[in-house]
């Protein structure tokens, strides 16, 4: 399997933590307060426009909402082969990581 890209590994990661509740605006949003910094909505939707035909994730139309005319919003869900993305990617860090903690400097709060 190809490896996630950074990108792709924190847009899927999010899509999984929002449970049902992940859309564009809802992605952004958690992103950018975890990371603690500013994703455009280029940031976020190239990334998972390529999830999507990796099939890593799947649309699906969520409720037709008053705020937005009657339309509903596209909702995104991780799929079974994105949670073997996920699973991989999370292998090769580990790995990756091993024995490094030593090397870094400690880290001050």
């Amino acid at each position: 399997m190809k490896l996630l890209s950074r990108a792709e590994e924190i847009v899927l990661l999010t899509v999984l933590k929002l449970k049902g509740s992940a859309y564009g605006v809802t992605i952004r949003e958690h992103i950018n307060k975890e990371t603690g910094t500013t994703w455009s909505f280029g940031s976020i939707y190239m990334p998972l426009n390529k999830l999507a035909r990796k099939e890593f994730v799947k649309k699906v139309s969520g409720a037709p909402t008053a705020e937005r005319g009657g339309r509903s919003k596209c909702l995104y869900e991780v799929t079974e082969t994105g949670m073997a993305a996920l699973a991989s990617i999370r292998r090769v860090q580990e790995k990756l990581w091993a024995h490094v903690a030593a090397l870094l400097p400690e880290e001050s709060d």
